[in-house]
């Protein structure tokens, strides 16, 4: 019966968008499950706040790394192909921290890793624009509501492994297989598509028509990782917060990425992606001013849920509106943009914290919400041809 029902998904547009989905999920369950048991691994090298910093530094640059090579591979082969190596690799990766004796063992495992969650996410994004042609509504900010749910479900194991003392290494090595066992029941249903065979440089920064989005996009990405890595710490220096009030902070933030994501393709069915981006702008600048002007925990948390609801889908639409150039392929725009893009995710948190340290958390926050007003005017200089 399950097979009958497999078969009958194959080679259809439903079949299609549920694998992707799956992907996703897997992708945002695979990530969050490693992020919950970093405190565990920590401990087990001994490792000091600062020791630890450094070992995870080799994650982003793995990222980076490999993004020119994930541009070439994403046109030499198709993102179907380059999703299954992807996914494959970061889960084969995702078993292997727990085992990790030395401090450099552990950073080759998150460079290796790195470079794996970055040909994973850009071919499943491709892969997902692919599917989006085959619909007439929008379908992109589901896919990664789907990631967003993943990232709880995978910090809920995490925490019941960590109750139930459960070693890091069975935890992700048993999961590892679990996913490697999903992935090659939901390939057969990814759609087939040709690689572009596009011609393009090894290294090449945003052509013209791009770099409004590569900008957005780097707007965004900054203002979310400044909320992973400083909305805690925010809540505690500036407002002097009790732990319990902190973390519900952060579960409101993360609330309203996951429901701004499910709620995205309506918007965007019905205002159109150009005014969602441009409300998405205005709720980030909005959120991040509230946050300064009144530092107290109710109108805080109001910030952060409006910073929550602007992050959530823009990263999305802009890889959206990305697959329909005429002059390059869905991957090869999605690696360019996300080239600048990523830079904002590593880049602008740890600026947040040098700016505190010279003046004051408050300021930073300041600075964030002068980077919403840019994307404010970036999203303005989109035209209906775009």
């Amino acid at each position: 019966m399950i097979l009958d029902y497999f078969n009958n998904l194959r080679h259809s547009p439903k079949g299609y968008r549920l694998a992707t989905t799956v992907f996703f999920f897997i992708s945002g369950f695979g990530y969050s499950s490693w992020a919950s048991r970093i405190p565990a691994i920590k401990a087990q090298l001994h490792l000091s706040e600062a020791e630890f910093g450094t070992v995870l530094f080799a994650f982003p640059i793995g990222l980076m790394l490999t993004m020119p090579f994930t541009k070439t591979i994403l046109n030499l082969m198709s993102s179907r192909v380059c999703m299954l190596i992807g996914a494959i690799l970061f889960n084969v990766v995702l078993a292997l921290p727990g085992f990790a004796a030395y401090v450099w063992q552990l950073m080759l495992i998150l460079l290796i890793f790195g470079a794996s969650r970055n040909i994973f996410n850009l071919s499943m994004n491709a892969q997902a624009l692919e599917v989006q042609r085959l619909y007439s509504k929008s379908i992109m900010t589901t896919f990664h509501a789907v990631w967003s749910l993943a990232g709880f479900a995978g910090a809920g194991l995490g925490y019941i492994m960590v109750t139930q003392h459960i070693d890091p290494s069975f935890h992700l090595l048993g999961l590892s297989v679990f996913m490697l066992a999903v992935i090659s029941c939901f390939y057969p249903l990814t759609i087939v598509c040709e690689p572009s065979k596009e011609k393009s440089k090894f290294f090449s920064l945003p052509d013209k028509a791009l770099l409004k989005f590569s900008i957005i996009s780097f707007v965004s990405m900054a203002c979310e990782n400044t909320m992973y890595d400083w909305s805690g710490i925010y809540f505690q220096n500036v407002l002097h917060a009790t732990q319990k009030m902190t973390t519900a902070a952060f579960v409101f933030f993360m609330t309203a990425v996951t429901l701004g994501r499910f709620l995205g393709d309506y918007g965007v069915m019905r205002f159109g992606i150009k005014n969602i981006l441009k409300y998405s702008a205005i709720l980030i600048t909005a959120g991040f001013l509230l946050s300064f002007a009144l530092p107290y925990a109710l109108p805080t948390i109001f910030g952060f849920v409006l910073i929550g609801l602007g992050v959530s889908c823009t990263v999305p639409l802009i890889f959206s509106i990305a697959g329909k150039s005429k002059n390059l392929s869905s991957g090869s725009a999605i690696t360019s943009i996300s080239t600048i893009g990523y830079l904002g995710f590593l880049i602008v948190p740890p600026m947040v914290g040098y700016i505190s340290e010279i003046l004051n958390m408050k300021w930073a926050f300041l600075v964030m919400a002068f980077l919403g007003g840019v994307m404010i005017f970036m999203v303005a200089k989109i035209s209906e041809e775009d």
